[in-house]
């Protein structure tokens, strides 16, 4: 499957952001006119506008009648390390895979990039801390990305040892966007497996992992978590 090919005027904009968020331009300094895009970087100049007023929406620039274009922030994003703290000792960790089986549902079809003639595989497992259950994982994978789909439950533990050791992917280095919230109530059969009473919340982690080298979706996890074992850390570099 190919990856889509971007539009011209995202390129360009991706560009631009790029050379404010790096620091080449700082907060102040006069930026490209539409005449500088149109003559340096060959594009049209209904392409130009579009991208000076996609920055100006995005609050990095500002346009000025008259005057010019200037940055407004140069500094949109701020590198930040978010981290999960483990309430329990690492080695007490245990993993038990539940089940693998084929799917084609359209919502997960269309959440892995699939065709609605293709189909994925889900694999569900539990994660046990001193013999307790605290964490239950939906992973949707598509066909193409289970190389040996009749092995054994156990050979699917780790989902990202099997990309490594079958297709020389290394899971952590791809892209990926996680959203985490509060989940109640949690679903019975989920709350079933984690010993999770009625009046108990879970938190759910939504976990995409996308190709940086063909941008083709790797794989989508659904994460439930018990809400006593969730704790996180968050910090920056500056």
């Amino acid at each position: 499957m190919k990856a889509p090919k971007i539009p011209k005027y995202q390129q360009l904009i991706n560009m631009l952001k790029n050379q404010i968020l790096t620091g080449k331009f700082k907060k102040g300094d006069r930026f490209h006119t539409e005449s500088d895009l149109v003559n340096h970087f060959n594009v049209s100049s209904i392409t130009a506008i579009r991208a000076l007023n996609e920055l100006e929406r995005e609050g990095l620039v500002e346009r000025k009648q008259g005057i010019g274009t200037f940055v407004s922030r140069s500094r949109l994003e701020a590198l930040v390390k978010f981290s999960d703290v483990e309430v329990f000792c690492p080695d007490e960790e245990q993993v038990t895979v539940l089940s693998m089986t084929k799917g084609n549902h359209p919502d997960y079809l269309t959440k892995l990039g699939l065709h609605k003639t293709e189909f994925y595989y889900q694999i569900a497992r539990v994660r046990q801390a001193a013999g307790e259950p605290y964490i239950y994982h939906q992973s949707y994978i598509p066909h193409d990305y289970i190389k040996s789909p009749y092995e054994n439950l156990e050979h699917f533990h780790s989902i990202y040892q099997r990309f490594q050791e079958d297709f020389k992917i290394s899971m952590p280095d791809e892209a990926f966007e996680e959203t985490n919230e509060i989940c109640f109530p949690c679903p019975k059969h989920i709350a079933k497996q984690l010993h999770i009473k009625g009046n108990e919340p879970a938190v759910l982690q939504l976990h995409t992992t996308r190709s940086r080298e063909t941008n083709r979706i790797l794989e989508y996890v659904e994460t439930y978590k018990r809400w006593d074992y969730y704790k996180f850390k968050i910090s920056s570099n500056d």
